[in-house]
């Protein structure tokens, strides 16, 4: 899943990058606003982390402006703690609201919960045939037993189970897992599929040739 952080404090910018990024987030950053609004405008991302005190455009309009053309989950991020700023982040357009300093481990369970409702999947788990999904334990069983995954292939597996029955092109692979300092052109995703494959069934995953990919969407 893909992120972006719009933030202009360095430091928690970079920590919080790097602690998403170890989550198995791609992970997007800007400092102001206005870079924040182009990136967000002109890539796909699963949810977006935006302060609202920022310069250049601050968060509100940021909010703003991105609602007339898309509905990409936003979680504002800021110390503004007082009821009106809340009420109007959350009548503005924001899908959530989390004030600093925060729990990393409430953002995550926030970010995850918004990402899940996005694709209109409400419960922390899936099960497709013998594999069992715990998108907030992060964890994968195949009969039972637990199968372990890299961050990119656990990843890889959360955007298709979360688009389940759907055909999900390469290029939509690529926007949604890969951030925008890795190459699209790269076989990194065929390596990934690849690796996903062997552990969970060849069949679990099936190729429409010309087309993308798909999880079945019955169980």
């Amino acid at each position: 899943m893909r992120l972006l952080i719009v933030e202009d404090e360095p430091d928690l910018l970079k920590s919080l990058a790097k602690a998403l990024r170890e989550e198995g987030f791609a992970v997007d950053t800007a400092e102001e606003g206005e870079d924040g609004l182009e990136k967000a405008l002109n890539a796909e991302y699963d949810a977006i982390i935006l302060d609202i005190m920022l310069p250049r455009l601050d968060g509100w309009e940021l909010l703003k402006r991105l609602r007339q053309s898309k509905r990409t989950p936003v979680l504002m991020l800021t110390a503004r703690d007082n009821t009106h700023d809340r009420v109007r982040g959350l009548n503005e357009g924001a899908d959530d609201y989390l004030v600093k300093p925060f729990d990393l481990a409430e953002l995550l369970a926030r970010v995850r919960a918004l990402i899940r409702r996005s694709a209109h999947q409400g419960l922390s788990t899936m099960t497709i045939g013998d594999v069992r999904v715990d998108f907030a334990a992060r964890t994968v069983q195949r009969g039972g037993e637990e199968v372990p995954l890299t961050a990119r292939q656990f990843a890889l597996l959360e955007y298709l189970a979360l688009h389940r029955g759907e055909v999900v092109t390469r290029t939509a692979l690529y926007e949604h897992l890969f951030d925008e300092n890795e190459f699209s052109f790269s076989n990194l995703l065929d390596v990934h599929m690849s690796n996903l494959r062997k552990k969970l069934g060849h069949d679990f995953v099936t190729t429409r040739r010309g087309h993308g990919y798909c999880i079945a969407g019955t169980s």
